[in-house]
């Protein structure tokens, strides 16, 4: 079953599934492939803190999380990127194959994706990229703060 599509089909906001022949791993791989900004690109982090906090986050382009930053956000001592088996335990994907849309898990978003008016990012299937307005990310997900914890 397609999360992502269902979730979408009962919502009101525009999308686009795009297909490629190729994975796009990395926010260059996919600026370089759509012809856009990185800044359009919405990579997807899951992270943990030390009390067993789990939140996805996504990213504006490939900058970097600041732990510290996300650490004294979310309220705890220490923040680190979860292995790819926390992930996939966390949310049946693979690392590096997360939806933008339909993780049960509190969202951290990125304010710089709201610059755009689309942004390009996972579907939950390696050769499928979702399109879609940043404005439904907030709408779609749990999202508990938008904030600048990016370099």
């Amino acid at each position: 079953m397609d999360i992502v599509k269902n979730i979408l089909e009962a919502s009101h906001f525009a999308h686009e599934f795009i297909y490629h022949n190729q994975p796009l791993l990395t926010a260059q791989e996919g600026a370089d492939y759509f012809k856009i900004d990185t800044g359009q690109t919405a990579p997807t982090l899951i992270i943990k803190t030390d009390n067993n906090f789990f939140a996805l986050i996504i990213s504006g382009s490939s900058r970097r999380v600041k732990l510290e930053e996300l650490s004294f956000l979310l309220g705890c001592k220490k923040t680190r990127m979860a292995n790819r088996e926390e992930v996939e335990e966390k949310t049946g994907f693979d690392a590096g194959n997360l939806p933008l849309i339909g993780i049960p898990l509190p969202h951290i978003l990125d304010k710089q994706l709201f610059s755009y008016p689309c942004v390009y990012g996972g579907s939950g299937q390696l050769n499928r990229t979702l399109k879609i307005t940043p404005l439904a990310l907030p709408q779609l997900n749990t999202v508990i703060a938008i904030t600048t914890v990016f370099r």
